[in-house]
């Protein structure tokens, strides 16, 4: 009794809504709040709600548009849709099991009489009617906490179909960023092997006049050859990207996905809310803090299942051979029956049920408080990570201006034969690295906001004020 009273302490501490107790009044739960910071670690955010069309920012509509169609088309979310439709059917066929069990029945048949004085047989038909009735009333609750847990059992399956919608989108999201990334750095390896096939002209030219030997232009054709296996090896990255993407959408994967190869500038990052204000908005934390109630209530249930029950149950029964007679209230036999039952020896099997129903509660918190924490530590990270990536971005931008000026430079002085191949060649790869690291700078930027507004919990893009409250049906 006394671990079943801690069961339910900690559910006051880790849910965040009302709920019926097994005693009918209402359980105020509220969130593992109490150690919650009231601001995020890092600087200039404040404490407002994040905005749900945070697929706006990007300014892409084609990314809006394949979101909203990975939400119709993807079968693993129509998967978890009828895990809610499942769920909701269990929760009504856990209430239907608590009212009474009514089933009728009839029969018909012919009975048959010999009379000797006469010779002759007589038949007549007989009709036949049963009703039987059952109901285990609900003394202490226990029905009632089973019928609660199934409920919260549903608010958990929707809260995660909600998770599943935001990861979908989130997915979708850095989906066509990774493609259009990889399309980029493949239009930056096309432009190598281009720079590069025009410097082994050069160099095959320099070595007629008689400017340069051998060396150069072997160096040259190995510089073109590697940068030719460049290009094979981000063609193979690009379509492996649209193939990802179209399995999302629910498509056969067929590499027909058309991209520009752009990747959107960023603002800075806006305001992130609270941590508080974070368990809220979580469709996980939703769905863990449900989990919480439906364990405690189960646990509840057990506990409650050492009392003892009391059972009724009923039957008519009606035999005649006139089918008016059946329903004549003076020939039915009534038999009604009222019993009460003490669990006295079940060798331990309804306590070790009780052990196994608290055990599963604790888990459950535990559960809660490390989604918790997970939400708030993705939230931080997401945070600390666009910071150090806008300075990343500006630091290779600078890079790439001065890496393009030296390849510049280079390529003139190798005209005029006043540095050598491999200077240009090194000009080259600086340059081609720059402009790569770059690209895929500013796309983990990007990633990295898409990953934010997810771990905020952030409206499922398309649905006007969306705060996740909402399922979308596939």
């Amino acid at each position: 009794m006394k671990k079943q009273s801690a069961i339910l302490g900690l559910m006051v501490l880790a849910g965040c809504s009302t709920v019926s107790g097994v005693s009918g009044d209402p359980i105020e739960v509220f969130p593992v709040a109490a150690d919650a910071p009231e601001t995020w670690s890092a600087a200039g955010v404040a404490g407002e709600l994040p905005r749900a069309d945070w697929i706006t920012q990007f300014n892409d509509p084609v990314m809006e548009a394949l979101v909203a169609e990975s939400l119709r088309a993807n079968p693993s979310l129509r998967a978890r849709y009828f895990v809610v439709q499942a769920t909701r059917a269990q929760a009504r066929s856990v209430y239907g099991r608590s009212l009474p069990n009514v089933s009728v029945g009839g029969s018909a048949g012919v009975t048959s009489t010999y009379v000797e004085s006469a010779d002759e047989r007589f038949t007549d038909p007989t009709y036949g009617l049963r009703a039987d009735a059952s109901w285990t009333a609900d003394l202490w609750g226990r029905l009632r906490a089973g019928i609660e847990a199934a409920e919260a059992d549903l608010v958990a399956s929707q809260a995660d179909l909600a998770a599943a919608q935001l990861s979908l989108a989130a997915q979708t999201a850095i989906a066509w960023t990774d493609l259009n990334e990889a399309l980029a750095q493949e239009r930056v390896a096309v432009q190598t092997y281009e720079a590069r096939q025009r410097i082994l002209e050069l160099t095959e030219r320099r070595v007629a006049r008689g400017l340069t030997n051998a060396l150069d232009v072997r160096t040259a054709r190995s510089a073109v050859a590697t940068a030719e296996a460049a290009i094979a090896a981000r063609r193979l990255a690009s379509g492996n990207a649209v193939r990802r993407l179209e399995i999302l959408l629910g498509r056969y994967p067929a590499n027909e996905i058309d991209a520009p190869a752009a990747l959107p500038d960023l603002e800075p990052i806006e305001a992130a809310g609270t941590p508080v204000m974070l368990l809220a908005r979580r469709p996980d934390v939703a769905a863990d803090e449900a989990r919480v109630v439906a364990a405690g209530l189960r646990a509840e249930q057990a506990r409650l299942a050492l009392l003892p029950s009391l059972s009724l149950s009923g039957s008519l029964t009606a035999n005649e051979t006139d089918l008016s007679d059946l329903f004549d209230p003076t020939r039915i036999a009534a038999n009604a029956i009222a019993s009460l039952a003490q669990p006295v020896f079940n060798g331990g099997a309804l306590r070790a049920d009780r052990d196994a129903a608290i055990a599963n509660a604790e888990i459950a918190v535990a559960n809660y408080a490390s989604t918790a924490l997970q939400a708030w530590r993705e939230v931080e990270d997401a945070l600390a990570a666009d910071t150090l990536l806008a300075q990343q971005v500006d630091a290779q931008m600078r890079a790439l201006v001065e890496a393009r000026e030296a390849e510049e430079i280079a390529t003139r002085q190798y005209s005029s034969g006043l540095v050598t191949i491999f200077n240009l060649i090194d000009a080259q790869t600086r340059r081609l690295n720059a402009e790569s690291n770059l690209i895929a700078a500013r796309s983990a930027r990007i990633s990295n906001r898409i990953a934010f507004h997810l771990a905020l919990g952030g409206g499922i893009p398309g649905e006007p004020g969306s705060d996740n409250s909402d399922i979308i049906v596939p």
